[in-house]
């Protein structure tokens, strides 16, 4: 569902938050696996709460890698930037929704025609938790 320039703009975001200390990435041996960061705001009223990114490598899905840069990203979030609240989006046919669920996300809302792909409508979850 993603297309190169997709994947190149969320490269480019993961750079800006690698500088600001906002970002994990995880490899297995060289290679990458997977990136995760907080979309930090910059405005003190923000503060308190960010959306968060994942992406993990088809290959590295269902071993257990989402949920290990998941349980980090919690820690970076609530130890370095004193986050109280993390949430992120999701559309509702990734199967990365049971993930989320499982580690005390909640859903909060549901855009049902958010994208529209070979004349179907996807919806996007947007989904929370409390740190």
């Amino acid at each position: 569902m993603y297309d190169l320039r997709e994947i190149e703009d969320s490269v480019r975001v993961w750079e800006i938050f690698c500088r600001k200390g906002a970002s994990l990435t995880a490899y297995v041996g060289d290679d990458l696996c997977g990136i995760a960061f907080l979309n930090l705001q910059g405005y003190k009223k923000f503060e308190h709460q960010c959306l968060i990114t994942i992406i993990v490598d088809q290959k590295y899905r269902n071993r257990g890698m989402g949920t290990k840069l998941l349980a980090e990203l919690f820690l970076l979030a609530k130890n370095t930037f004193q986050m109280e609240m993390l949430h992120l989006e999701v559309y509702e046919t990734n199967p990365a929704v049971n993930l989320y669920r499982r580690l005390g996300f909640t859903e909060f809302g549901i855009h049902k025609t958010f994208i529209k792909d070979n004349k179907q409508y996807i919806g996007k979850i947007f989904m929370e938790k409390a740190l």
